[in-house]
């Protein structure tokens, strides 16, 4: 009998008309939503620069947002648009210090913002910017707030610095304040961070700054935002993984929701490609993150959101080698990836053979890609020797996702650093399954 998966299979050779056919499903969709099953694999984070420059080429996307951390993000965002002082893609990269720094200082990414960069030159008023989604610089965007107040209005920076103060007491440890809060040892911070970001939010552009008044006004905004998600995010650290999950994914929705209407007020409607790990990625509702432990997620709260307009993909792999870690803060090393167990999605694409892409709207695909099965998740740590508790899911792929890009035999990202970056003292992220 003849394999569905095999006759619906679409070879991926590396050939220029690769994604010809996916380009076409994808349509007119304003939010493509592009996954990965590590964050350490060359292939992941190549395919997924090269379907996005195609979409942003072809289909006029405007901008990649990221599972990166906003003010980190935004020196890259700068670089591209041609502004700033880095002198190239690597020095552009530099703020991404933290553990794990080679998520985004790789030498795929900095090929990707060298061609963004050099697109952004060639077609002026048609550029795409690049942002970061992620809430864990909670003391870099305190910071960045107080610096941009410094240099408009000092009587309000004065006041940004009062509130922020509560935080002070911890120095660079936001699990500490967490855990003090939490516990009633401190007062929570939450009603100085809310106050400040009000604040922020009735201001206007300042002149002084030009054109560009209104972007360092909302790169302002969007960083007292984080800070105020984050000090809930570090509260609910201690009440169970399931809030602090849903708190920061929920963040990730409404930086992106801000950048939509950003776009929307200046007159140039926004379409996204995102970026982020198949566990945000994919609709959490098709599976037991949804199901078992009441997680939302990044992928799902945009299907609600505009559930005309979203295209969500997943990538895959069989076996071969990724960057990752044996435990946080640790360094990173090329760890062989074992085949996909028994029973799991892995296995079943492993069955089809070679690379290539799947639509799971086509019914005889969605048939088969229905059912209830494993999938498996390596974040920035992957432990083989506990594998299947460690990284592996059950999920329905064909509802989590609109497509799949499958490589059977994957290699290990390449670094920009000999190391993997300094943790600030207690910023240790949600890492369930294994440091996503």
């Amino acid at each position: 009998m003849t394999d569905p998966l095999q006759t619906a299979a679409r070879p991926l050779t590396g050939a220029s008309h690769d994604y010809d056919a996916l380009l076409e499903r994808i349509g007119e969709a304003r939010f493509v939503l592009i996954g990965e099953a590590s964050h350490g694999t060359h292939e992941f984070y190549r395919e997924r620069a090269r379907l996005t420059r195609r979409l942003i080429e072809e289909k006029g996307f405007t901008a990649v947002a990221a599972e990166a951390d906003w003010p980190d993000a935004y020196r890259v965002g700068r670089w591209v648009r041609g502004q700033g002082d880095d002198g190239n893609a690597i020095e552009a990269l530099s703020d991404f210090t933290r553990f794990p720094r080679w998520m985004w200082r790789n030498e795929d990414m900095a090929g990707f913002a060298r061609w963004l960069r050099d697109h952004n030159a060639r077609h002026p008023g048609r550029e795409a910017g690049f942002y970061g989604l992620d809430l864990y610089s909670l003391h870099r965007s305190v910071a960045e707030v107080v610096r941009y107040l410094e240099g408009v209005d000092p009587e309000a920076a004065g006041r940004a610095r009062r509130r922020y103060a509560c935080f002070d007491h911890f120095g660079d440890n936001p699990q500490a304040y967490g855990y003090a809060t939490e516990y009633g040892r401190q007062e929570p911070c939450e009603d100085a961070a809310v106050a400040q970001l009000l604040e922020l939010q009735r201001r206007g552009p300042d002149p002084a700054h030009g054109p560009l008044g209104g972007d360092e006004l909302f790169y302002a905004e969007q960083n007292a935002r984080l800070a105020k998600n984050a000090e809930s995010y570090y509260r609910s650290m201690f009440r169970g993984r399931e809030e602090s999950w849903n708190i920061r994914d929920s963040h990730m929705a409404e930086t992106l929701g801000a950048l939509v209407e950003l776009g929307e007020a200046q007159g140039r409607p926004q379409k996204v490609v995102v970026w982020a790990h198949n566990s945000h990625l994919g609709d959490a509702r098709a599976s037991e993150m949804g199901w078992a432990r009441g997680e939302h997620n990044l992928g799902q709260l945009v299907r609600e959101r505009w559930p005309l307009e979203t295209f969500i993909l997943g990538q895959t792999t069989h076996h071969g080698h990724v960057t990752a870690s044996d435990d946080w803060d640790e360094p990173a090393r090329t760890k062989r990836v074992r085949p996909g167990i028994k029973g799991s999605l892995e296995e079943r694409l492993h069955a089809v053979g070679g690379d290539f892409w799947l639509d799971l709207r086509a019914p005889d695909v969605a048939d088969v890609l229905d059912e209830e099965q494993l999938q498996r998740f390596i974040g920035v740590i992957y432990r083989p020797e506990t594998e299947r508790w460690s990284h592996y899911v059950h999920t329905r792929p064909a509802r989590m996702y609109d497509a799949l890009l499958h490589f059977d035999r994957t290699t290990a990202l390449v670094p920009l650093d000999a190391t993997s970056g300094v943790e600030d003292e207690g910023e240790v992220p949600d890492t369930f399954p294994a440091g996503l």
